[in-house]
């Protein structure tokens, strides 16, 4: 059986939708449909039929997929055993999440931001054009030096050899071809913009704004933040990294070898998909991952 006080809860971010998603967990639970439910009537669509009908097109959109992966990661996180995890953190999005798993945010608030955040990043995109680029093969050294030569910029920092960036189309397809040159395996993203970087300054400033009037708690469980990978617990500190999180980049391998080194050796991926048990066994082979996204899941803890 798990412990989950010596566990880590780690939630997924965008790029881990796909249609179906939450299906079978609300088909299971009515306390996850009151949170499908809930979360519909604070957007004001019907966010239940693009997760569960799509189409993939429709589903990967920024406001979709933001809202979509949160509110699957809520549903999941709702059917845990009642249990005090050791540590809690989410990659990008995620981190929305692993606010509420620590009691630092209501459910309720965590959509109504994300649904500004996905709007102001979808708008920010508008005004810059760009992609992300995910560059695999290469050190962090090496897609740096990239970085110099095009001005695109680091967007995450996931995993050993796995560097995502992000710019302008032309930054961005400049890229590319020297990642090609140097041997690297290069796969773009399914998002709608340049995340990530200072082509969203403006989606920062405005959620930012939104942020202050948002209610925000010491967190009840140790979380660690994006931008820092570190341990944030100010509730001032906690909205700014949730500003500078949209034009700066994560730092999740960071954040996993810091939770490593305090002797969490096992994590719950709370959410839709297995993107982040990929990333942990780059990161560390002998960490223990256990994805957690549908009712049957819930056996691999006991």
């Amino acid at each position: 059986m798990v412990e989950m006080t010596k566990a880590a809860y780690i939630f997924p971010g965008q790029g881990a939708q796909y249609v179906g998603m939450g299906k079978e967990l609300y088909e299971a639970s009515p306390v996850v449909r009151e949170i499908f439910n809930k979360t519909n009537e604070i957007v004001g669509f019907d966010l239940i039929d693009i997760c569960f009908n799509g189409p993939r097109e429709k589903l990967n959109q920024t406001i979709n997929s933001q809202l979509g992966i949160l509110t699957v990661s809520l549903a999941a996180l709702k059917l845990l055993p009642a249990a005090t995890p050791g540590v809690v953190a989410g990659l990008s999005l995620g981190e929305y999440s692993a606010l509420v798993a620590a009691g630092s945010l209501s459910a309720e608030d965590s959509v109504r931001l994300v649904k500004k955040r996905a709007e102001f990043m979808k708008e920010a995109s508008g005004k810059n054009p760009g992609k992300m680029l995910a560059i695999i093969g290469l050190s962090r050294e090496e897609v740096s030096q990239i970085c110099r030569a095009t001005n695109a910029q680091i967007a995450n920092l996931n995993c050993p050899n796995q560097v995502v960036i992000s710019g302008t189309n032309l930054q961005i397809e400049k890229a590319a071809g020297l990642s090609k040159q140097k041997g690297a395996k290069i796969v773009a993203l399914e998002v709608e913009g340049p995340f990530h970087s200072h082509l969203m300054d403006s989606a920062a400033k405005k959620l930012e704004g939104i942020l202050a009037v948002t209610k925000i708690s010491p967190p009840r469980v140790p979380i660690i933040a994006n931008v820092t990978a570190d341990y944030e617990n100010s509730p001032e500190t906690i909205k700014q990294n949730l500003a500078d999180q949209v034009n700066h980049n994560t730092l999740w391998e960071d954040s996993i070898r810091l939770i490593a080194r305090q002797g969490i050796k096992t994590f719950i991926e709370i959410g839709p998909g297995k993107v982040l048990k990929g990333l942990l066994r780059r990161i560390d082979k002998d960490l223990r991952v256990y994805s957690i996204e549908r009712p049957a899941d819930l056996n691999k803890l006991t």
